[in-house]
């Protein structure tokens, strides 16, 4: 009775069979220690959760919890997530005559959904980095969209741009204007997952320039650029790609008008909702025809999708920083969250370094990385020991944000084994 796309549907979910062995492994009294799943924990295991937010979610009234909300998301909500996306840059954008789009969607997740359903054609191909997020790819496929990818690094190291494959991101896009007639790149930066990578603005200025040049070369391709925010809110420069955009548009950058830049925000990381499904999709654009057409379009779309995005977080947060005083404590928790996971990496590679455990670059956000060729191997070695990460393709997660301080050194010692570095 399935279609075609139904029989192709098969598995569990990597991260989540892997948090299940370590749960098992738990109850049957092991000292195990948790590297699997997404979700910031507080050292003692239980969900960190930022208290601001919880009691504005508490104390809501009745009807903003069992209300729906409008189709593309309440108000003061889509005015919020610009400011959530953009940051101070915002008014620097309107100022310079941008204007911004912005539909409410079930989490990140739903901003991405929006995104493969309409910037390319069926049987198009997307440009992703060789390490993202494993679901990006059933988002893209279940909207009939291939993708290739290109390295997560300069193959054998680049001196101006370390964190930022010029070359092949440039490669990639030349091939693709050579065979279709729109372009979509999902970019996952800051504090990218799996990663913990972040790009230096040297990086992030020679990429937009590269897009750019495309879309001035290419005038008849659509060039579409998201911006993964997921955890930007726990980099060190949380809104790098906007404050990179307007140095670029404030020195003269041409803006082509086949040319959109969109950034899907989660609140999810930001502001510890795992479950009440809150994010959004914000778009970039100088022409306000371009801008009000995204408005219905993404409408439209979340209306034949989900419905309406759920009221009650949307409410309850652009309530919470309407006020100097709400916004203000939700930062107090946010910066304390955002240090505990700085002070995890920082051990973890201080560990890590001791062992000479060869980490890739990590900097921000909730995840270190190994790479390998071999990951399910590596990542059952570290099970032997009773450390539990995450086998993806290339190398190995390991969730800093689950991880307590305490667990570093078992997670170095883990890994140095698996590598065969313990003599």
């Amino acid at each position: 009775m399935l279609n075609a796309a139904g029989i192709a549907k098969q598995g569990s979910d990597t991260i989540f069979s892997w948090w299940a062995r370590y749960q098992n492994a738990k109850s049957a009294g092991r000292d195990a220690v948790n590297g699997t799943i997404g979700a910031l924990l507080e050292d003692d295991g239980n969900l960190a959760i930022n208290k601001a937010v919880d009691a504005a979610v508490r104390a809501a009234p009745e009807v903003e919890i069992s209300a729906y909300a409008p189709l593309s998301g309440l108000p003061a909500f889509l005015d919020l997530s610009k400011t959530l996306a953009l940051g101070e840059t915002r008014t620097s954008f309107e100022e310079s005559g941008f204007h911004l789009a912005s539909t409410a969607t079930p989490g990140g997740s739903g901003a991405l959904y929006l995104a493969a359903n309409n910037f390319l054609e069926r049987g198009q191909t997307a440009l992703l980095r060789d390490r993202h997020w494993g679901p990006y790819n059933g988002f893209l496929q279940n909207n009939g969209i291939n993708f290739v990818t290109w390295p997560l690094l300069p193959p054998n190291g680049h001196e101006l741009h370390p964190y930022f494959a010029d070359k092949e991101f440039e490669i990639c896009l030349e091939e693709l204007c050579s065979k279709q007639n729109k372009i979509m790149v999902w970019l996952n930066d800051p504090a990218h997952n799996p990663t913990g990578l972040s790009m230096g603005s040297e990086g992030r200025a020679a990429c937009l320039s590269s897009f750019v040049t495309s879309a001035l070369n290419n005038e008849e391709i659509g060039h579409t650029m998201l911006i993964d925010s997921a955890y930007s809110l726990y980099a060190d420069e949380p809104h790098a790609w906007a404050e990179t955009i307007l140095d670029a548009v404030e020195s003269g950058m041409p803006w082509p008008e086949n040319l959109l830049i969109c950034i899907a925000i989660s609140l999810s990381k930001s502001h510890t909702i795992y479950g009440l499904r809150t994010g959004a999709l914000v778009s970039i654009h100088p022409e306000k025809d371009v801008i009000d057409r995204m408005n219905t379009v993404m409408g439209v779309t979340g209306r034949q999708t989900w419905s309406a995005a759920p009221r009650i977080a949307q409410y309850c947060v652009s309530h919470m920083h309407s006020t100097e005083e709400g916004g203000a404590a939700w930062g107090v928790e946010r910066d304390r969250l955002k240090q505990l996971l700085d002070d995890r990496r920082m051990n973890l590679k201080a560990e890590c370094d001791l062992l000479n455990v060869p980490l890739n670059p990590t900097m921000d956000g909730f995840f270190a990385w190994i790479e390998t060729d071999d990951p399910v191997t590596i990542a059952e070695s570290c099970a032997e020991m009773d450390v539990y990460l995450v086998p993806l393709i290339g190398g190995v997660r390991i969730g800093l944000c689950a991880l307590s301080s305490k667990d570093m050194k078992k997670v170095a010692e883990a890994l140095a084994n698996a590598f065969g570095l313990v003599k």
